[in-house]
């Protein structure tokens, strides 16, 4: 079975997921804030639900948060990140640092319109939009 994505829901998507799951319903919050402050990595992270009901979530869900499958770093200290989405498109994103502050340029979309040379997500033509899960 393939398990649904917590990360990139709203509280009012963990609320109807906590409902169906049959969770007190104070869990929607106790989740987001996991998720949204905490930056955990897995539904065993989130030590103040009961062990039941981190098994009840384990069954039907994951967090959904993904390693890049590839990194590549330049001399200036830019990093270029590569990932999976959900679909199995690739997308980029890359940290560019500066004097005095630091970008992170994230893609929305699975592939780019524009055929930018020196950059792989216009090379392979546009294929999608990302949703928030992504």
């Amino acid at each position: 079975m393939v398990k649904v994505r917590l990360l990139g829901r709203t509280l009012k998507d963990l609320k109807n997921i906590v409902r169906q799951t049959g969770l007190p319903s104070y869990t929607s919050k106790q989740i987001s804030d996991w998720l949204y402050k905490k930056s955990i990595s897995s539904i065993d992270e989130m030590t103040n639900l009961s062990k039941s009901a981190r098994e009840k979530l384990n069954e039907r869900f994951e967090v959904g948060k993904t390693d890049p499958v590839k990194s590549e770093s330049s001399v200036d200290g830019t990093i270029k990140y590569l990932f999976t989405s959900l679909s199995g498109k690739y997308i980029e994103a890359v940290y560019i640092p500066d004097k005095d502050r630091n970008t992170l340029c994230v893609s929305s979309q699975a592939g780019c319109k524009m055929g930018c040379d020196f950059c792989m997500t216009g090379k392979q033509g546009f294929q999608g939009n990302l949703d928030s899960g992504d």
